[in-house]
């Protein structure tokens, strides 16, 4: 596998490493001592699968509060979807920043969401299947989120029009700074 770091400190784009032949190819997705060598959390207890019929669908921007925080590893296993993460660490140097990726079910990249960030994405296609690996179990009172267009951090969607938000994703309250 091939780590590559984001401009936010700790998260990274994830690239498999083929081995082809004739019939295709092979490659590893996840390996828990690699993942330990760059420092990453190698722990995974649950998985979970998100389908989105519609392009220009947007989920998140989620993340659970201390002292549930979950690191998450995911991957576009059909369709294109663009990835979004904010750095939400209040002592972190990118902190309020965010960094996006692409992950298509043709180009197999994993986006690495280290704890204390929020996460994403909008669909790029109709039909698009994301799954995500998550370091800790989903706790719902724990679970908070940022409005996917709060002015503290403006981010640039690539589909304006034609948006599906759910009512919770649309109704997070703009965000403050931790007291």
């Amino acid at each position: 596998m091939i780590f590559k770091e984001t401009k936010l400190k700790g998260s990274f784009i994830i690239e498999i490493e083929k081995l082809e032949d004739s019939r295709g190819f092979f490659a590893r997705a996840w390996c828990q001592k690699e993942f330990e060598a760059m420092g990453l959390v190698p722990e995974i207890v649950q998985s979970n699968v998100s389908f989105n019929r519609k392009r220009g669908t947007v989920r998140g921007m989620h993340y659970q509060a201390a002292p549930f925080e979950e690191t998450k590893l995911v991957r576009c296993t059909r369709g294109r979807i663009f990835d979004v993460i904010i750095d939400l660490r209040p002592a972190s140097i990118t902190y309020k920043q965010w960094t996006s990726v692409e992950l298509t079910e043709d180009n197999y990249k994993m986006f690495y969401v280290p704890k204390g960030f929020a996460h994403g994405y909008q669909t790029l296609s109709d039909n698009a299947e994301v799954c995500y690996h998550v370091s800790q179990f989903y706790i719902a009172n724990a679970e908070r989120g940022v409005r996917y267009n709060d002015p503290a951090f403006v981010i640039e969607w690539p589909i304006k029009a034609e948006r599906i938000i759910s009512e919770k994703d649309n109704n997070w309250p703009d965000y403050t700074d931790p007291a």
